[in-house]
């Protein structure tokens, strides 16, 4: 009988081994938990496409927040139901507007927690596009300073690092130039650099009150066809100073994921969607998966394929998993 001169399973026989060669690990440091903040005072409602997602009003933030770091995820990022839109999106950037007053709520109540901030318009529009509009056309020169605000906005009220997803032409350069000029060179920007126009948003939209009133936004987000494409929104936003690039959604992109680590060194993150969790949510409460195992394998795959960074819906369930494991 001939024996194979190397055995694989050798180093797969115990957890000890298993755990001793494992190439791929997930932190719950190194996971980003988003939020939905609405108005109004002691509110908390359960999504219905995303179960186990809530919308808090601001006053429900400090014990989100103090679960979060007690399981080890140290980072949100926040996104805002305003209470009045309008063309422009001026909402955006109030000074006293839903996000601005959010931010200073959990660095005052949880100072430690990482305060991130989506800056896009498509929350604050009546029309839902992520700019403002010429015709029905969004005009993105005239977008840029308004995400600029915006982003600035934030930055004075305490935000640890702001996350542009509107996918206009130029805004990394134009909200690092507004940061710099108003002496925040410090605060990073994580730009969702390649942002796919995707039917896996459907339940953020939800969520957020935030699809279009009229057409879509392909003229914008990216073809899912494309990937070259993907390299050279990346390498745009690089030269215009981004901090971390992120890739979304994560889960059909994971080729995306791959070829940005391969080409950048900065650090990438991928966002985990919307639509990506309600299908493991779904089909775990039907019995036809083990949730828990799939959420796990899942978060792996985008850990294994080059991303740094996981914003997922999943950070706490999954933060208790690593707990439970270890």
């Amino acid at each position: 009988m001939v024996f194979p001169e190397y055995r694989p399973r050798r180093l797969r026989r115990n957890e000890t081994f298993r755990s001793l060669i494992r190439e791929t690990q997930i932190s719950a440091s190194q996971l980003i938990y988003p939020l939905f903040v609405m108005p109004g005072k002691n509110k908390r409602e359960e999504i219905p496409s995303m179960p186990g997602v809530f919308r808090l009003s601001i006053d429900q933030l400090k014990n989100e927040a103090e679960e979060c770091l007690q399981l080890g995820v140290q980072s949100v990022i926040l996104f805002g139901l305003p209470e009045k839109k309008d063309a422009v999106g001026s909402g955006a950037h109030a000074k006293d507007g839903i996000i601005q007053r959010a931010i200073k709520e959990l660095k005052n109540k949880a100072p430690e927690m990482m305060v991130t901030t989506d800056v896009c318009l498509c929350e604050y529009t009546d029309h839902g596009h992520c700019g403002c509009l010429i015709g029905n056309t969004v005009d993105n020169d005239a977008t840029l300073e308004i995400l600029a605000k915006t982003a600035l906005s934030h930055a004075q009220a305490g935000a640890d690092m702001v996350a542009p997803s509107d996918m206009m032409d130029g805004r990394v350069a134009e909200i690092r130039a507004a940061l710099d000029e108003n002496n925040f060179d410090m605060i990073p920007i994580m730009s969702y650099a390649v942002k796919y126009a995707s039917a896996f948003y459907g339940p953020f939209r939800d969520a957020a009150n935030c699809a279009p009133q009229f057409g879509d936004r392909r003229s914008y987000q990216m073809d899912p066809a494309n990937s070259r494409e993907a390299m050279r929104e990346a390498t745009l936003d690089v030269d215009e100073g981004a901090d971390i690039l992120m890739v979304k959604p994560a889960v059909a992109y994971l080729d995306i994921i791959s070829r940005l680590r391969d080409e950048f060194d900065l650090p990438i993150a991928a966002y985990h969607v919307s639509g990506e969790y309600a299908m493991i949510k779904a089909a775990a409460e039907r019995g036809w998966i083990d949730g828990e195992q799939v959420m796990a394998e899942t978060l792996l795959s985008i850990k294994r394929a080059g991303a740094d960074i996981i914003l997922t819906y999943f950070a706490k369930d999954m933060a208790r998993y690593l707990r439970n494991k270890g």
